[in-house]
């Protein structure tokens, strides 16, 4: 990845610079901005709101809370609990538009996605390991939904990863620190057809996930950096083994 533009090597991609070295377009700069070709997704921005990505992890909480104490880290609240207090540090931290840079909100960020992610991968291990010995239950109904409840919080936790590490993260994308994207977006391909005021918000993102765990592939974006490729076959590794596990136990207990 190309790291963030030093003083002195050139203007931000995306801005241009004014009379007093300054550059315009940015958020809060004087001056007419000189940005009307560049799409929005390489110029600084406002940022992204915070409310749907907030909406996303406190759904996350209320589904680990929701399944079996049996799937779940002793004691079950635990994790949920750390979740939901690093989830109101973000929200108070930086509420409206996220765009502060500060080191102790990302370090936050990224803890809440991991922290999200090992809840969720224990719970996915448990469910494994109790269909490999036979004792994932007698009803197939219970089944699909404990495991329909894995998956969809896997879809969110991906989702997470793929919009914590694209171009930096929210707050660099906001405020254009990198040029090279990690993933491409086919609006980034078709500008012509998409407002200039289009950029990749955190839905863009989870929408990604969720076809990769459905189609076990890249559908309409596609990864461009290593990580990007590693995290979507992780994704779609996941997939496939917690459908194809529990739609088999699900099929021999109808039978």
């Amino acid at each position: 990845m190309t790291d963030s533009p030093h003083p002195g090597t050139g203007p931000v991609p995306g801005r241009s610079p004014d009379s007093h070295g300054g550059s315009l377009g940015s958020p809060g700069s004087a001056g007419a901005p000189r940005t009307a070709g560049v799409p929005a997704w390489r110029r600084p921005t406002d940022g992204e709101h915070r409310l749907p990505v907030a909406a996303v992890v406190a759904l996350v909480i209320a589904a680990q809370l929701a399944e079996p104490h049996r799937l779940a880290l002793p004691p079950f609240w635990l994790l949920p609990a750390v979740e939901g207090v690093f989830l109101v540090v973000l929200v108070l931290g930086n509420p409206g538009r996220i765009n502060r840079e500060s080191v102790r909100l990302r370090l936050a960020s990224l803890v809440l996605a991991a922290v999200a992610s090992v809840a969720n991968a224990w719970s996915l291990a448990r469910l494994v390991l109790l269909l490999l010995e036979g004792h994932g239950g007698s009803d197939a109904g219970p089944l699909l939904l404990e495991a329909a409840g894995i998956w969809g919080t896997n879809v969110a936790v991906f989702a997470l990863w793929y919009w914590e590490f694209d171009r930096g993260g929210p707050v660099a994308r906001a405020h254009a620190h990198r040029v090279h994207p990690d993933f491409l977006f086919p609006q980034m391909q078709a500008q012509d057809l998409v407002s200039r005021d289009w950029e990749p918000a955190f839905l863009d993102y989870l929408y990604v996930s969720y076809t990769n765990a459905t189609a076990f592939s890249p559908t309409d974006t596609m990864p461009l950096s290593r990580w990007a490729k590693l995290l979507m076959l992780m994704q779609s590794a996941v997939s496939i083994m917690t459908v194809g596990l529990v739609v088999a136990r699900a099929v021999n207990i109808m039978r």
